[in-house]
């Protein structure tokens, strides 16, 4: 079967996808044939993934929001049958962390964790199934974790992950008399702009061992080029986006039989983030 049909006319939504995974999730699938709504904060990365897509053959389109608004996750799913018709996969990918401890953290810091990797992948899931169901579609969810959610002292952060792997293992059972399957993916330490809320001095020790002399500022992005750096020498601790993209597109490619419940993906040497 050739990659790039193989999800010709099925629909994807991916939120987060204005970087990192989220970015590299949406980019494969749409390569592989199908139409994307990528849903981020941020245009301008989005907007050159459409490039791409489209170069490649594929379709896209553009959604500017802040899945924190309730409203605004089940609008994603309200527009791709708008667009489209139908809904066939739903990637719950948008995260953030605040690295801070318990003792020393932030209640709006522990609020926002919990109304994005939470509570709009809750809401997510709920309208993707209701979409999914209303047009008769082989549905596929994804959720993304993290391999925080395996310890058992994660910080706040790893609690929300938790709460993740226990939400997508209900919604499984729930599912079972449907056509409509959902997957936990549980990336490692993945080479993304994901810890830019990390102190300057966790993030630029990273970076000088990558050759980068970049002094980070904590809640910036690190330019790409400087993550395609620290992707190519120091591979055996991160893993790279484009690694989780490629278990996602697996899992959407199997049969409706196949119930792929969930996959780790880490790179060879772990690496133990402590909150900073």
């Amino acid at each position: 079967m050739s990659a790039s049909l193989d999800l010709k006319n099925q629909t994807a939504i991916v939120t987060g996808a204005s970087s990192g995974i989220g970015r590299a999730i949406a980019e494969s699938l749409g390569a592989a044939g199908a139409e994307v709504l990528l849903a981020g904060r941020t245009a301008e990365p989005m907007e050159i993934s459409r490039k791409k897509i489209e170069e490649a053959g594929g379709r896209a389109h553009l959604l500017l929001n802040d899945i924190r608004e309730v409203s605004a996750v089940q609008g994603l799913v309200d527009t791709a049958m708008q667009k489209t018709g139908r809904l066939d996969i739903m990637v719950n990918n948008a995260g953030v962390e605040h690295p801070a401890s318990i003792i020393d953290g932030q209640p709006e810091e522990w609020r926002e964790m919990l109304e994005t990797n939470v509570l709009a992948l809750i809401v997510g899931c709920q309208a993707a199934v209701r979409a999914m169901r209303s047009c008769g579609a082989e549905g596929k969810i994804i959720n993304i974790s993290s391999v925080a959610s395996q310890r058992r002292d994660p910080g706040v952060y790893g609690a929300t992950k938790h709460a993740v792997n226990a939400i997508s293992g209900s919604l499984r059972t729930e599912l079972e008399g449907d056509t409509i399957r959902v997957t936990t993916v549980l990336p490692g330490a993945t080479v993304t702009n994901f810890a830019r809320n990390f102190s300057p001095e966790f993030t630029g020790a990273i970076l000088k061992m990558a050759g980068s002399d970049l002094e980070p500022v904590r809640g910036q992005r690190v330019p790409d080029e400087v993550l395609d750096q620290v992707s190519g020498l120091l591979k055996e601790r991160f893993a790279d986006p484009v690694h989780i993209a490629n278990a996602v597109l697996y899992v959407v490619r199997q049969p409706i039989e196949i119930n792929i419940e969930d996959i780790v993906v880490r790179p060879p040497h772990a690496l133990n983030l402590k909150p900073q």
